[in-house]
């Protein structure tokens, strides 16, 4: 079999295995370079080469650069001016998403998205707005600001690396700025102008209360002399339920405590606070012996009452027994008195019951959650609990975390807690120590939705983190070194000098993605060497070549913004970029309109929310399903093309 064939399987392979899902996509990308050696496609000794490429290596110092600008309170100040920007949706709309456009163009596109995704929350919370007006637009403004420069994404780091590769130099850093830059501010006068429009509105979203309902669940059960949970630390507890019920407090001696920090054993009299459905209070009732139970004071104050009224009951009937009336009206009356007194009774009970659910129904709606550390997380693409249940993860033995509820689509998941297996996108809400919470959410690949702490930072680290970008960037403009080389140097000297402790520099390093690139850029390269490129760009010659080369441009550029919108945009980039130097070589063309067509289709996946880490991580938050993408996005794709087309013929001639 031909090597082109092989690798013709090889990809069709791994492109249904990333559209499928099933498997994280640095694992379908590692089985695709593994299956390559194996079938003699990449030399076993160059199989890792990629993972030293300088396209891998920019990218990682690019999100330790991030982080050093998010840690030393750069990004905190900007924030800080968002949020003054007050009630008017277009304000909103304009200062969230313009001012993601011009961080993502210096900083990795999803790192500005998670930076400003809290503020655009809590700019909802305080307007009432809703979120789902704000998260789509500002995660499609991060997507095109990523255009502007070299650095903004890792599709134009990948093409500048493989034009290299063809013709022995780079692109520079702000090569992209003229395309990108008309593309970002047409595209964002598109967003601001028309496309929040398109947006479906998803109201009530706003909020953990909105969103979990979290109100109608809670509940405070007491441990009697008689419960099986009396004598049970709260993990026998949820051995004995075989349930992942949280307890979200131990209230003992008037004194209330977290439930992950409480590890004693129950004992009589305290009373649990719970989030509780009804199927899951009859299990705690039924296995445990917890009850929705009083004070033993009110239940004996309750007791004397109903005796004092069976005692007016008996007197009353004994004055009727008495009286001096003829049988028959005794009778009569006697049977008209029970009926009234039936009716009396069943009246009273019946209010009784119902003062008894609006007690219960308020004691529910008003227990206090302060002091609980209650946090929102939304569940990331690379996360670990992604396919995975609460069982698996451990959560709370591992990660000191409690699963109170989770959220998809905008609503709260009414399944058990242990049967779910977490997606991308899913809005968690979370118990956990103040000391441990960011650490395991980030441990887990999770982003805090909660209001953020505007934490200026320092400001020496401030100005040292902006003057050490910023010798990078002129290193670079004067060609003094390689942009893979003065980025790194960038990176160690913000480590060194204290703007990012090391262990927070290798938090930031997106392994997926570094995984992801690595393993592509040998199968990419297979896709050149073995001819199959050439037959792909053959095939597109032939099929228009009667047909100007710039109607073959724009056919390059759809092809690659559609398959962007089903796989990661790197992986469309390394695919992508051995057909169009094929094509241009084809036309006797240059071959930068080709490559600049790759880089920038390569990062405009508005069309479904797995298509970009940006899209998944406000899908939860804002309440969007998966055909709500394309009602902005399809609009916005024919403005990127009818935009970058005609900028990109001008700026690079073919």
């Amino acid at each position: 079999m031909a090597e082109s064939t092989l690798v013709f399987i090889v990809l069709g392979l791994t492109l249904a295995a990333f559209v499928w899902g099933r498997f994280r996509y640095d694992l379908v990308a590692l089985a695709a370079l593994l299956g390559s050696v194996m079938l003699g496609l990449v030399p076993g000794e160059e199989a890792f080469l990629g993972f030293g490429h300088p396209a891998v290596i920019t990218v990682a110092a690019v999100l330790v650069i991030s982080r050093g600008f998010e840690r030393s309170g750069v990004v905190d100040v900007i924030a800080e001016q968002v949020l003054k920007v007050g009630a008017r949706l277009f304000l909103q709309l304009a200062a969230l998403t313009g001012t993601v456009v011009v961080l993502s163009g210096f900083m990795n596109n999803v790192g500005a998205l998670a930076l400003l995704l809290p503020v655009a929350m809590r700019l909802a919370r305080e307007h009432d707005t809703s979120p789902s007006l704000l998260l789509m637009p500002l995660a499609f403004g991060s997507l095109l600001g990523g255009l502007t420069t070299l650095i903004g994404t890792p599709p134009n780091i990948i093409i500048a690396s493989y034009r290299g590769t063809v013709t022995g130099e780079t692109f520079g850093l702000f090569s992209f700025t003229p395309v990108g830059a008309a593309v970002a501010l047409a595209g964002l006068a598109f967003i601001l102008l028309l496309g929040w429009r398109l947006v479906p509105k998803r109201a009530g979203k706003a909020s953990t209360e909105a969103m979990f309902d979290t109100a109608n669940y809670l509940v405070e059960l007491r441990v009697g002399e008689e419960s099986k949970a009396n004598g049970l630390t709260l993990r026998e507890l949820q051995q004995e339920l075989e349930e992942t019920i949280p307890v979200l407090a131990v209230v003992r001696d008037e004194k209330r405590r977290a439930g992950h920090a409480f590890f004693g054993t129950l004992r009589e009299g305290d009373i649990l606070l719970m989030e509780a459905g009804p199927d899951e209070m009859k299990l705690l009732e039924d296995k445990a012996g917890l009850r929705l139970g009083k004070e033993a004071e009110e239940e004996e104050t309750e007791e004397e009452e109903a005796k004092e009224e069976e005692a007016k009951e008996e007197e009353a009937k004994e004055e009727e027994a008495e009286g001096g009336e003829s049988e028959e009206k005794k009778v009569q009356q006697g049977g008209g008195n029970r009926r009234d007194h039936r009716n009396e009774t069943a009246s009273e009970g019946q209010g009784k019951e119902k003062k008894e659910k609006e007690k219960e129904q308020e004691s529910r709606s008003s227990v206090d959650t302060e002091g609980l550390q209650l946090v929102e997380a939304v569940v990331r693409n690379d996360s670990m609990m992604v396919n995975h249940t609460v069982t698996q993860l451990r959560l709370l033995n591992q990660f000191g975390l409690h699963l109170v509820a989770v959220a998809r689509d905008g609503g709260r998941l009414k399944q058990r807690l242990r049967e779910i297996r977490f997606r991308p996108g899913d809005v968690l809400l979370l118990q956990g120590g103040e000391g441990e919470l960011s650490e395991s959410l980030a441990t887990l690949g999770c982003l805090p939705l909660a209001s953020r702490n505007l934490t200026l930072g320092q400001p020496r680290m401030l100005l040292v983190s902006l003057g050490i970008f910023a010798a990078a960037i002129v290193t670079i403009l004067l060609g003094l070194l390689p942009a893979a080389v003065a980025l790194s140097s960038a990176a160690l000297v913000s480590l060194l000098v204290g703007v990012l402790p090391l262990r927070e520099g290798y938090q930031a390093l997106d392994g997926p993605v570094i995984v992801l690139l690595g393993a592509m850029i040998p199968v990419g390269q297979a896709l050149e060497t073995s001819g199959g490129a050439a037959l792909i760009a053959e095939a597109m010659l032939a099929w228009g070549s009667e047909w100007p080369a710039v109607l073959t441009l724009i056919g390059l550029f759809v092809l690659t913004m559609m398959l962007s919108d089903v796989i990661n945009n790197a992986a469309a980039a390394v695919l992508m970029a051995p057909i169009a130097v094929s094509l241009a070589v084809g036309f006797d063309a240059s071959v930068d309109p080709f490559l600049m067509a790759v880089a920038v289709s390569a990062s405009c996946a508005f069309l479904t929310p797995i298509g970009h880490q940006s899209n998944t991580l406000v899908m939860g938050p804002g309440g969007y399903r998966f055909g709500d993408y394309w009602r902005m996005g399809l609009p916005l794709e024919v403005v990127v093309v009818a935009v970058a087309i005609p900028m990109i013929l001008l700026v690079w001639p073919l």
